[in-house]
Order: C-alpha cells, then sequence, then structure tokens
C-alpha cells in the first residue's frame, strides 16, 4: 500500500526537493500546513533551511509544534531534516542569544567549530550497527550537509531507563556532532538525505518502510 506524507510547509524548507525526493521513494507526498492533513498522514517531514529562532516561529504560526507533539504522542512518525531536526532539541542559540526548540530531546544547537564553516559538503557517518535509519547502507556512504550549527553532546541519560535508547549516528567536520537519530517514530537527519542521491533516497526508503 502506498503510504500518504505531508511536507510540512511553514515557509523554511526545500519543500519541492523534499516532494520529489519521496514520491521517488514511493510515497504520496502533499505539501501542506493543514492541521487535519499534516495530523492524518501516515508520516509527517518536518524540513527546514535558515535560522533556529526563525524556524521554531514559522513553525508556531501554523501550530506545527502541536502538530509534532500530538503525532508523537500517538507514536504517528515524524521526520525532521536539517534545521527540522534541530529545532527538535531543547534550545539553540545564535550570536549568544538562546532560543527555545521543541525540546523532544536535551540539548543544545550551537555553532560548529571548524576551520571552514559554513560546512557544506559530502560526509560518511557511524551509525550503530542496528540502526534502521541505515540499514542496507555501506559504511562509506556519504551525505549532504549544508550547515553552520550542530548538536555536539548528546545529553539524554538513558541508564536505568525502561525506554528504548535512542540510536544516534555521528560524524566529523572539524569536531563530532550529531548526525542523525532515529527515536521510535522520531527520526531526525542533520544532512540533507533529499539531495544525498542514492544513500539518502534508500534513507528515505527505509523510513517509508516504518510508516
Amino acid at each position: 500500500m502506498t503510504k500518504s506524507v505531508v511536507v510540512l510547509d511553514y515557509g523554511f524548507g526545500n519543500v519541492r526537493s523534499a516532494e520529489r525526493a519521496l514520491a521517488r521513494a514511493g510515497a504520496e507526498v502533499e505539501i501542506t500546513a493543514d492541521y487535519d492533513r499534516a495530523m492524518n498522514a501516515d508520516g509527517l517531514l518536518v524540513p527546514g533551511v535558515g535560522a533556529f529562532a526563525a524556524c521554531m516561529a514559522g513553525l508556531k504560526s501554523v501550530r506545527g509544534e502541536w502538530i509534532v507533539e500530538r503525532r508523537l504522542a500517538g507514536g504517528r512518525p515524524v521526520m525532521g531534516i536539517c534545521v527540522g531536526m534541530q529545532i527538535l532539541f531543547a534550545r539553540g542559540i545564535e550570536h549568544g542569544v538562546p532560543s527555545e526548540g521543541l525540546d523532544e530531546w536535551p540539548g543544545t544547537v550551537e555553532p560548529l567549530r571548524a576551520p571552514v564553516v559554513p560546512h557544506m559538503g559530502w560526509n560518511t557517518v557511524r551509525a550503530p550497527a542496528d540502526s534502521t535509519q541505515f540499514a542496507g547502507l555501506d559504511e562509506d556512504a556519504r551525505f549532504y550537509f549544508v550547515h553552520s550549527y550542530a548538536v555536539r553532546d548528546w545529553e539524554l541519560d538513558t541508564r536505568g531507563a525502561v525506554i528504548r535508547a535512542p540510536k544516534v549516528t555521528w560524524t566529523t567536520h572539524g569536531e563530532p556532532f550529531v548526525a542523525a537519530v532515529e527515536n521510535g517514530p522520531l527520526w531526525a537527519t542533520q544532512f540533507h538525505p533529499e539531495k544525498s542521491g542514492d544513500a539518502g533516497a534508500r534513507l528515505l526508503g527505509n523510513w517509508l518502510g516504518t510508516l
């Protein structure tokens, strides 16, 4: 059965690129900010480009924070890309000014400390061996990044907890940072799978397979 995916249109994302990539992967895709459609789709994709605070403001303008929270509360899949991943963390700091994120995970999005910023280019990643996100992908698979901010420290401590720990994927540009997270119905990537060729297509196909 073909799965339906809404690409959330809140003014801050490469919605057309995401639409085309998901359609190629076999999804029925709609770009919309409509609350009911976003809630009822099999999957919700939250893209994002630009500044953390501006993306959060755009998201709230379409009640996106409620959509994400309520979908996840019901175990309904959500995927964030680039700044769409960053806003899932507790806070972002831009030019020394903190902004609140969605706080699905603790942690801070901070300026990337690297000789060349923004980070624009192709990187391999270090994924957990049992990752569903990266299933079927070789260790030398490369993904396309374009960003100046990242999460350098994973702060969620699940030791002794009864919940299943999220699977965190890392890469390095100047310093290690979080490249992707797989956390039950919530997936996210700092890189752009829709711009990452065959490797990105495979990852999107893996996500569609969970819907």
